[in-house]
Order: C-alpha cells, then sequence, then structure tokens
C-alpha cells in the first residue's frame, strides 16, 4: 500500500527533452544497443535523471547466488537470492519449480514499502507463489536499499532523491544477471515482467528506455506515468525541508525536466505487449491514472488489453483470482517459443 510517500522523484535540473516522435525515436534506437556498450562507465546512480541517460547508461548484473533455501514444497523451491546491481548488491526471492524446465523467468517489480520495515522479498507474495505454480521461475528483487540490499550511494546531503531509475537499475540487472548465471532450470531468453504500484512505474521505465528487453508485462494498478503527477499527490509525505520545487520547479515553469524524467514522454518507443489491471475503487492509485495510460498507448499503436475491475481497491480481493489467471494466460502465450 501507498501509505507513505516514495522516493520517485530527482531534483538535478536536466537538459531540455522533447516529447515528440523523433525524440521518441532517437531514444527507442540508443536503448536497443546501449546495455552491450562497454564504453560508458558503471555508475552505480544515474548522472542524470531522465530516462534518455537511463537508456544510454552500462548496465552490469553480475554474480547471482541461491543464498539458501527459505522454503519448499510439491511444486518449487523458495531461494533467497542475491546479486550485483553495477556492484551494488541487491537481494530478492526467486521461486524455481521442481523438474527438469527449464522454466521461463518473470521479473517482479514491487510497489513502495518504507524501507525500514521491508523484508527480503515482502510484497507480491500470493503473486509469487501463484505464478511459480503456473510453472514460471519468478524473481522478487528487493531493490537497492531493501532487506539485505546495498543502500543507495545518493549522499544524505544531496538534494536530490534517488527513485524510479534507480530501481529501474536493479530490476534490469536482476534479468542480466540470470542470465550471466545461465541456470540449466531457468530459460532467460525472453522475460515477463509485473510491476504493481510504484513498480508499474519501475516497469514502464523499462518499457520506453530499453524497448527489447521485455517480451511481456503486465501493469498492476501502476503510477502514473508523468512522475509529476506522483510528485503532487504524496508531495504532503515528503520530509520537511524538501527542495523538489526550488530546484526542478513546477511542471508549468520547467516542464522540460518533468518530462525528461517520464516515462509518459517515451510511449511511442514501446515495442513490448502490456497488460494493463486496475480497481475502480482504487484509493491510492486514482482509476483516471490507467485509464489515460491507456488511452495514450492506443493513441501510440501499442498492444494493450486493458482490464477494468469494478468495486476494487489497490490489492485486488473478488478479482484477484481473475487477474492471476489472466496475467498468467498472457506470459504463457507470449514467453513461448515461436
Amino acid at each position: 500500500m501507498l501509505s507513505r510517500v516514495f522516493p520517485f522523484l530527482a531534483l538535478l535540473l536536466v537538459a531540455c527533452v522533447s516529447g515528440d516522435s523523433a525524440s521518441q525515436e532517437t531514444l527507442s534506437s540508443v536503448a536497443s544497443s546501449s546495455q552491450t556498450s562497454s564504453e560508458a562507465p558503471l555508475e552505480q546512480l544515474p548522472s542524470a535523471w531522465t530516462i534518455e541517460h537511463f537508456a544510454n547508461m552500462r548496465l552490469s548484473g553480475t554474480g547471482l547466488t541461491l543464498d539458501s533455501v527459505e522454503s519448499k514444497n510439491s511444486v518449487y523451491t523458495r531461494h533467497r537470492i542475491s546479486y550485483f546491481s553495477n556492484g551494488l548488491r541487491i537481494t530478492g526471492i526467486l521461486n524455481i519449480p521442481l523438474g527438469d524446465g527449464p522454466f521461463p523467468l518473470l521479473i517482479f517489480n514491487h510497489g513502495y514499502i518504507e524501507p525500514s520495515i521491508y523484508t527480503q522479498g515482502r510484497g507480491l507474495k500470493r503473486e509469487q507463489d501463484y505464478m511459480a505454480r503456473q510453472g514460471f521461475a519468478v524473481l522478487h528483487t528487493d531493490y537497492r536499499g531493501h532487506a539485505g540490499s546495498d543502500k543507495s550511494p545518493m549522499p544524505e546531503d544531496d538534494d536530490r532523491y534517488d527513485g524510479n531509475l534507480e530501481y529501474a537499475m536493479d530490476s534490469v540487472n536482476a534479468i542480466n544477471a540470470v542470465r550471466a548465471a545461465n541456470l540449466p532450470s531457468i530459460d532467460a531468453t525472453k522475460v515477463g515482467m509485473l510491476g504493481h504500484s510504484m513498480g508499474g512505474g519501475v516497469t514502464l521505465a523499462i518499457l520506453t528506455a530499453y524497448p527489447e528487453l521485455v517480451s511481456a508485462a503486465v501493469l498492476y494498478a501502476p503510477v502514473h506515468a508523468d512522475v509529476w503527477e506522483n510528485f503532487v499527490r504524496w508531495r504532503r509525505e515528503r520530509p520537511e525541508g524538501d527542495r523538489t520545487i526550488e530546484v526542478m520547479k513546477t511542471r508549468d515553469e520547467n516542464p522540460a525536466s518533468w518530462d525528461a524524467l517520464s516515462p509518459q514522454t517515451y510511449l511511442s518507443a514501446i515495442q513490448t505487449p502490456i497488460m494493463l489491471f486496475q480497481g475502480d475503487k482504487d484509493k491510492d492509485v486514482p482509476a483516471e491514472w490507467s485509464d489515460t495510460l491507456a488511452d495514450n498507448l492506443r493513441a501510440a499503436g501499442k498492444e494493450l488489453t486493458y482490464v477494468e475491475y469494478p468495486n476494487e481497491g489497490h490489492e485486488f480481493a473478488t478479482q484477484w483470482g481473475d487477474f492471476m489467471k489472466q496475467s498468467a494466460a498472457f506470459f504463457q502465450t507470449q514467453l513461448a517459443d515461436q
């Protein structure tokens, strides 16, 4: 639940980035080759808080280890794992079905949970269990600063805030780490991704910056694709002395900075089929946000299935089974060998 604001915004002033189709096409073409570049420095923290910079970063996910078995049932084993994301140790959970496999890989991006109370693998536990029982290997990344993960390298006295792009780095590097580990039980050639709430924003950043990386995506009550809207909604939760407006200004005063940080600016770069789920009684993320996202994705000609549930909140109750059934079928279709 989004009971408090999450670290989502950056305060670094950025160069003007246009939202027109030419800019989006340029971003898409750069993103498709950026991961293979060995010339860029290995940054643990983005030096510029823009989707474009994220698309050009050298991302390194290595050293995946199955640290311990947390539990085992008749269907799958739940492993505590760790890996390195551009040099930072990140923890998480990896559910691997029993049997020979290889099993298709899903990456889960969880929503905001206060880091001081977060525990390894917390968030989306019932979704982790369901998908493992459907024959998927499920990696749930904790993100930096959560559970046993290393803290963000952002200095405490820095006026910027860590946020979506840092978490997006760790999610992309989870894929890279699984691929580098070459586990015989996991097929990571095609990858599905599920993001809930803030994790939906993480997922959108990845889909726009790295359009060829993920083969199928489920957005589960995601935050707004325009980060300004998220800031306005949760700004009251910011710590005393927050200087976001002082440094970044408002959207009206400095639209280029907010556009540069927002996946919404680059929706036309997306190549991934998407399923979007939203409850119309969501008190955390307004249903109108998903309506807007759906309209914008359709206007951009993207492959989208939008499912709206009446009388459902931020974490589905009566329709949760239908949500999971549709999501599993979607992933099974999109990740199947063609």
